[in-house]
């Protein structure tokens, strides 16, 4: 007798108590759901731990004015300076 054989035995004890038109995840849907909520409550848990450690701090580009100069000032200084390479 194999398996399916056994359980169509038990179908007429559960035919008064189950309902056809009403299916439920039952208790081996709600422990999937709660591994995977445990799933992702850890990776989250993991990510924000990694997130912590990277510096989001930028190294400043070498060719870019001082940030205490208005662009207008870094481009005035630049063509002053181009003026008078030109006249020496």
């Amino acid at each position: 007798m194999n398996v399916s054989q056994a359980m169509t035995q038990f179908v007429p004890l559960a035919a008064d108590t189950f309902d056809k038109n009403k299916v439920t995840p039952g208790i081996l849907g709600f422990l999937v759901f709660a591994a995977l909520a445990v799933g992702v409550w850890a990776l989250m848990k993991s990510m924000n731990r990694h997130m912590g450690k990277v510096s989001f701090e930028e190294a400043p580009d070498p060719d870019a004015p001082a940030p205490s100069e208005a662009p207008e000032k870094a481009s005035a200084k630049a063509t002053l300076s181009k003026d008078s390479a030109q006249r020496e």
